[in-house]
């Protein structure tokens, strides 16, 4: 009985080797391949399977995901769905890897409004010209319960850089913020140090912000873009 156990451990080690080998190989042929055929390709971060039998995911510039069959014949670029759940995957997969450590953010660059007792959080990088964050504004003022951490993230132009300053260097920031973005009452000129703004700038390059609103959750979650206010509830329900 003994010898037959130790038999079959030493398949399955042997199995599991075998196994490691062939997909260390494949990566290899992939990177390769891609690499000679592809020149122009970024540095290709990682390889790996996905859930579905003979594609492969390859990952560049820390988040981006291409597909690949198992020699590098092949490149796809787009969005795999699981038809069985109804999940899009790659955009799972896109999300955990952008995901930020939310107690890493410097706080003392944003400012707070806070609704209700804001047991929940979120943190957001906006632009004040920019018609989606209005727009996402709008929606967030209909959540109760909310604490909401705004980074000023002047991304459009110079008129944007000088609000986001008459922003920042308002008595109340909160206020002169909500004043623009839901009542579309300007905030009058001002002057202070600023400087947390180009930081934030500096911070949103670092983590890939591209555009705005872009928000952040307590679990790291990211969500791109003006989330629709339900999609935004379940996202705040859903972090821990």
């Amino acid at each position: 009985m003994n010898l037959i156990r130790l038999t079959i451990r030493t398949l399955l080690a042997a199995t599991l080797v075998t196994q490691a080998l062939g997909a260390s190989a494949q990566e290899a042929a992939i990177r390769k391949n891609l690499a000679e055929r592809l020149p122009n390709l970024p540095r290709i971060d990682e390889v790996s399977k996905t859930p579905m039998p003979g594609l492969y995911e390859v990952r560049v510039n820390q988040s981006d995901i291409l597909y690949t069959d198992a020699e590098g014949n092949y490149l796809l670029q787009g969005e795999l769905i699981d038809t069985r759940t109804r999940s899009n995957l790659t955009e799972e997969r896109v999300s955990k890897l952008s995901a930020v450590d939310f107690k890493a953010l410097p706080f003392k660059d944003a400012f707070t409004i806070v609704r209700g007792n804001g047991k929940r959080r979120i943190a957001i990088f906006e632009d004040p010209n920019c018609g989606y964050c209005k727009r996402f504004e709008k929606d967030l003022a209909k959540i109760d319960n909310l604490t909401v951490h705004v980074f000023l993230y002047p991304v459009l132009g110079p008129d944007s850089q000088a609000k986001s300053q008459a922003i920042w260097c308002a008595k109340d920031k909160a206020k002169a913020f909500e004043d623009w973005m839901l009542r579309n009452i300007a905030p009058p000129p001002a002057s202070c140090d600023s400087s947390a703004i180009q930081r934030n700038l500096a911070l949103g390059k670092q983590h890939r912000i591209t555009g705005t609103p872009t928000s952040f959750l307590p679990d790291g979650t990211r969500l791109p873009g003006a989330v629709p206010l339900e999609k935004i509830e379940q996202a705040l329900a859903n972090s821990k």
